[in-house]
């Protein structure tokens, strides 16, 4: 299931979903609307949910014999084929958890990259996907991998005395060394166009969030592209970039990017790093959040969270509260606020309806001044 290539979109399997609740803060409700809405979001048709509170993890399989009693009771009354962890499992967990209940057991990681695998459409993204897969799967090898030897032909590739298990390896091994080399042809093909901008002096502002807060329906309403849009998590993975003309200012480069998620897996973060290097480079960051959903502050806190993470912490951020619509707020409560230095940091605006969207292209404007001012002094001095 969550193995297949980048690219195919997977049957549709029974499963059944189990989280518990490892006293992470009072946010289990959240999380586990969170973990619906992925499983959803991958076409899994959930059968049953297992839920359970537990101190620690259980080293051997995550949850203890209770809970994996209860699991077993729910495969065998809906027929499910499929069990989904709304944790991180290490790859001796997923064995003994798949030998006791006899089924196919993933967990969070791997749900997200099946995610990813489906949506990715761009050749850099379905490459680093499939990076992200492999890196993550390289640990579970616990079936067979030969299909990799296509790459080279297969025949006459295993050494003397070699396993199957390490056989595989290499040739995963030698799999991941290409992805890498053609991602780097990517980044560098980046590095070329964000000089070019530079030598323009074209600043470059990206839009950034947590998935599914409205970042490509506003990326839309900006550039008036056509980036798909869905009320689902993941939506858009690719980066796409276009030009904004602000009036008296001239054109700006605006950047769509991939929405951030909690315990979004490090190989992930990792692999979409070249991708992100556009959120890195950027004079500014519009951080967009849903102003309506009960959990919005902590979801603030992961998307910086992992800006930290790639380094990009320190770039400007405006904070745009999205989905007023959602809330039946009356109309003219879309505006913003300025900081004490007199700068524009937060905006209340309906993306879908485009309420307040003046507002974003003020700040913008504000933005290109006081960079041109900045460099205009630079010249001078």
């Amino acid at each position: 299931m969550p193995d297949h290539p980048a690219g195919n979109v997977p049957q549709v399997h029974a499963t059944v979903l189990v989280s518990l609740d490892l006293g992470g803060g009072g946010h289990a409700e959240e999380g586990l609307e969170e973990f619906r809405q992925l499983a959803v979001s991958d076409a899994l048709a959930i059968t049953a949910v297992v839920r359970g509170t537990c101190s620690r993890p259980d080293s051997a399989t995550f949850a203890g014999s209770g809970k994996i009693g209860e699991i077993a009771a729910a495969l065998e009354q809906t027929g499910a084929s499929l069990v989904v962890f709304n944790h991180d499992l290490s790859p001796a967990q997923q064995r003994n958890l798949e030998r006791d209940l006899g089924c196919r057991v993933i967990d969070r990681t791997s749900l997200i990259l099946d995610i990813f695998a489906q949506r990715a459409q761009s050749h850099e993204g379905k490459l680093q996907v499939e990076l992200a897969q492999l890196e993550h799967l390289a640990t579970r090898l616990v079936r067979g991998w030969t299909h990799l030897e296509r790459q080279k032909g297969g025949i006459g590739l295993r050494g003397p005395g070699e396993t199957q298990l390490e056989t595989d390896r290499r040739l995963l091994g030698k799999r991941v060394k290409l992805l890498k080399e053609k991602l780097v042809k990517f980044q560098r093909q980046r590095t070329l166009q964000r000089r070019s901008r530079q030598r323009a002096r074209t600043l470059s502002a990206s839009i950034v969030g947590y998935t599914n807060a409205g970042k490509s329906t506003l990326f839309n309403r900006l550039t008036r592209a056509q980036t798909y849009v869905a009320d689902q998590l993941f939506a858009t993975l690719d980066a796409t970039t276009r030009k904004l003309f602000i009036p008296d200012r001239g054109p700006l480069v605006v950047s769509d990017t991939v929405g951030f998620i909690r315990d979004l897996p490090h190989t992930l973060v990792a692999a979409f790093r070249a991708t992100l290097e556009e959120t890195v480079q950027a004079d500014v960051l519009l951080h967009v959040v849903d102003a309506g959903n009960p959990g919005r502050d902590e979801q603030i806190a992961e998307v910086n969270k992992v800006l930290k993470e790639i380094g990009a912490d320190s770039i400007p951020q405006i904070l745009v509260l999205n989905k007023i619509d959602m809330m039946r707020l009356p109309t003219g409560t879309a505006g913003y606020g300025r900081n004490e230095c007199g700068r524009i940091e937060q905006i209340r605006l309906s993306a879908k309806t485009g309420e307040g969207l003046e507002f974003i292209k003020l700040a913008l404007s504000e933005v290109m001044q006081e960079h041109a001012g900045r460099q205009h002094a630079g010249i001078a001095g």
